[in-house]
């Protein structure tokens, strides 16, 4: 497999600190291979070893670092590979599984992804709003500042602590102008705006924080300043920047099995996508010719109605889960779908997901099982520690996105729209819309195309004209696939997985199978990959098994 143009440095620095390894007579540690709680053990010393160390009060993510992290991962992988699991239950042997799959992760993103060498958005420090995942969706540094999750006016505590997460910056964007070495110019164009967004975050935070104290001042001045004049460094590169942004599609397919356990390879992901998006487009026209002679569907005017029919929708699925006895209910759902309703929005600054909800709410909102999942996760965590957070590298991607995807058409067949037939048509756009993102962002990592193809892609194959290329999700979408290879096909190759857990479940459980049922037990397992979920629900580890001997 081979590394990115401009990044031979790193490779010369990692096989250095490798060959004076091998030389001092280093050996695999063997220690901590035994039972399931020696695992868990190595689990909680692993998740420790994943934060990188502090490099003049920032994250380290030096070349020279990372070649003796490199170093020092491949013995975790050796101790765990020491491990003989193959006599515990499913459910220990499926942990085995998530901590390989973690440390594969760092290794993808040592040897191949790198976006501290490749990607400025890595840079990014401040973030205004929580992400519906249980983590932030593509790769970020490990000091954040959630300035979601402060509640003003800040208490004294709350100005300390975050006044200390925005003090990293200036040191971090400093380290960022000579670990960006980087020649990948999508990534490198688009990540220079995410910086300038900081920017703007933090004028907002200056103006909301008005009333802080002199620390805390002094830190958001800092950290713009040093925004500004990283923003003007990147700004001043960019002509040199000239090489391609994907990954390829060996690298692509290496991600998807051994990261991701997803059991397919870049070809079978755009098959299904493929599949999906002639499906999606077909299916629209069907419901169109049935819905032909009703009206067409009113779309929302006020702020007014917009509150009106987003409360009239959530109850509506909520009742309708509840009534027909198909989910497993529990007394956050309501509450959290409430909290997340958005609001009305001019039309001319609609974008996508706005444009949808404004003709019916109830279409996204079934889409917002993300909600439910984060609530279980505060509420309910799971018993096992390795899966009680979120796993790393967004390895929760094929379950996250493709539930919250497959949830949209599973209740419209379901019946949720039975009475409101016109809104089945938004259904089968929203799959669209997404399977064409999805084929976008194949065909960008593979290097067949650049971003601003894959977006007028996007726009083509999305029907009705609804992604509009003026607006910033468009561009906000593919940036993030672009980073992390895997996530925009996640939702349909995602969704495509649980209905064939679906087909599989039912066929284990005959006359006992229930939606509900599923439902429960697919939550129950956790936030972990759906080929994982399938053998802890059939007793099914063909796929596993595979993905363990593919190379």
């Amino acid at each position: 497999m081979q590394l990115h143009p401009g990044l031979r440095r790193f490779a010369f620095i990692a096989a250095l600190a490798i060959m004076i390894t091998a030389q001092a007579g280093a050996s695999p540690e063997a220690a901590g291979a035994g039972g399931y709680q020696d695992l868990v053990a190595l689990f909680t010393e692993w998740r420790a070893f994943e934060q990188p160390p502090d490099r003049d009060g920032a994250p380290d993510y030096t070349a020279a670092t990372f070649a003796q992290r490199y170093q020092q991962l491949k013995t975790y992988q050796q101790r765990l590979a020491a491990f003989d699991p193959a006599s515990w239950t499913v459910e220990q042997q499926i942990d085995y599984q998530i901590v390989r799959a973690e440390m594969n992760g760092m290794d993808f993103y040592i040897r191949v992804l790198q976006p501290w060498a490749r990607d400025p958005a890595f840079y990014t420090t401040v973030w205004t709003e929580q992400s519906d995942t249980p983590a932030h969706e593509g790769p970020t540094h490990h000091h954040l500042a959630e300035l979601w999750t402060y509640e003003y006016p800040l208490s004294p505590a709350a100005e300390a602590k975050l006044a200390a997460e925005l003090s990293i910056i200036p040191a971090l964007l400093g380290q960022a102008e000579v670990n960006l070495t980087g020649n990948a110019r999508d990534l490198w164009v688009t990540g220079t705006g995410s910086m300038q967004k900081q920017v703007e975050a933090l004028d907002a935070l200056a103006q909301k924080t008005t009333g802080s104290g002199k620390p805390l001042r002094r830190a958001i001045h800092a950290a713009r300043e040093a925004t500004v004049r990283f923003v003007g460094w990147l700004q001043q590169q960019a002509p040199s920047k000239d090489g391609p942004s994907g990954v390829g599609k060996e690298n692509y397919s290496w991600s998807l099995q051994h990261v991701h356990l997803i059991p397919m390879t870049w070809d079978e992901e755009v098959a299904v996508l493929k599949r999906e998006l002639a499906r999606a487009h077909a299916a629209l026209k069907l419901e169109e010719e049935r819905n032909r002679a009703l009206p067409p569907m009113p779309v929302i005017a006020t702020p007014e109605e917009y509150e009106l029919r987003a409360n009239e929708a959530v109850t509506k699925l909520i009742a309708f889960l509840a009534d027909r006895d198909l989910f497993p209910m529990r007394d956050y759902m309501d509450p959290a779908l409430r909290a997340q309703m958005g609001e009305f929005v001019p039309i001319e600054t609609r974008n996508f997901f706005a444009i949808a909800t404004h003709y019916e709410p109830l279409t996204l909102y079934t889409h917002f099982y993300h909600w439910w999942d984060l609530a279980q996760m505060r509420d309910d965590p799971h018993e096992s520690p390795v899966r009680r957070g979120a796993l790393l590298y967004n390895i929760w991607d094929s379950r996250a996105e493709g539930m919250a995807t497959a949830m949209e058409e599973f209740m419209l067949h379901a019946g949720l729209y039975d009475d409101a037939p016109r809104a089945r048509e938004i259904v089968w756009i929203m799959l669209a819309q997404r399977a064409a993102r999805g084929l976008a962002s194949l065909y960008a990592h593979a290097n067949m195309i650049d971003i601003q193809q894959a977006k007028a892609f996007q726009v083509k194959w999305t029907p009705r004209g609804w992604m509009r290329p003026d607006l910033d999700l468009l561009g906000f979408e593919q940036q993030l696939y672009l980073r992390q290879p895997g996530y925009g096909s996640s939702y349909v190759t995602g969704k495509y997985m649980l209905e064939r857990l679906m087909k599989d479940y039912s066929d284990k459980l005959g006359a006992e199978f229930t939606l509900k049922r599923y439902f429960g037990d697919v939550n129950r397992a956790g936030m972990i990959p759906v080929s994982l979920i399938r053998w802890q629900l059939t007793g099914q580890d063909d796929e596993i098994r595979t993905l363990n001997q593919a190379r």
